[in-house]
């Protein structure tokens, strides 16, 4: 038995902070997990930026509202789960998830929490669990399943070395050269064509 374990972000649909910088003119919220590894560093890092700026969960959400799946990924979604279970891990929160599911066919996600104050001010946030990603894989191979995973960034490298098959998607040149052991694959169908031979 396998299930299939995909990042969102840089995977299925691009950036949400990649966007709100756009969209919010400031630069520094840039910054994503293919540029800083400590996620509670990076997220502590952009809860000080919208505060200065006055930014809450209401902005974010309507750039959120913009944004489209990749070119192809809800098609590559729907032929990955005719082989079976995919489930999506990821770093970002139920608060910003919610319509990109709607756009992907509603694939199941394993996400984190927003701490969001009445006035829309986002003050905090809740990990589902400590190195969620690899936490989770883990946990699916304690109840019988094999894991195959991919993703783009630093905190996916955990879930892909410890999966029967791993693959890097889109990720950065500096990502595939500390990281050869992984294939690293630009298009929907090399990737797909990896998980069905990894299966």
């Amino acid at each position: 038995m396998h299930i299939v374990c995909l990042d969102l972000e840089g995977v299925l649909v691009p950036e949400i902070w990649i966007a709100f910088s756009k969209e919010s003119g400031i630069p520094e919220l840039r910054l994503t997990t293919r540029d800083e590894p400590d996620y509670d560093k990076l997220m502590n890092y952009r809860l000080k930026i919208l505060k200065e700026h006055g930014l809450g969960l209401k902005e974010i959400q309507a750039t959120i509202a913009k944004i489209e799946p990749m070119e192809g990924a809800r098609e590559f979604l729907d032929e990955l789960r005719k082989l079976g279970q995919v489930l999506i891990i990821s770093d970002t929160f139920t608060q910003f998830a919610a319509p990109l599911m709607a756009k992907l066919g509603y694939p199941t996600i394993f996400c984190n929490e927003l701490v969001v104050a009445e006035d829309g001010e986002v003050t905090g946030f809740k990990m589902r669990c400590e190195k969620s990603k690899l936490t989770t894989v883990r946990a699916l191979q304690s109840i019988g399943f094999e894991t195959i995973a991919s993703g783009d960034s630093f905190n996916d490298l955990a879930m892909i070395e410890a999966s029967k098959a791993g693959f890097l998607f889109r990720t950065t040149e500096q990502i595939k050269k500390d990281y050869p052991q992984f294939p690293a694959f630009e298009s929907y169908d090399e990737l797909l064509d990896a998980i069905k031979n990894a299966i």
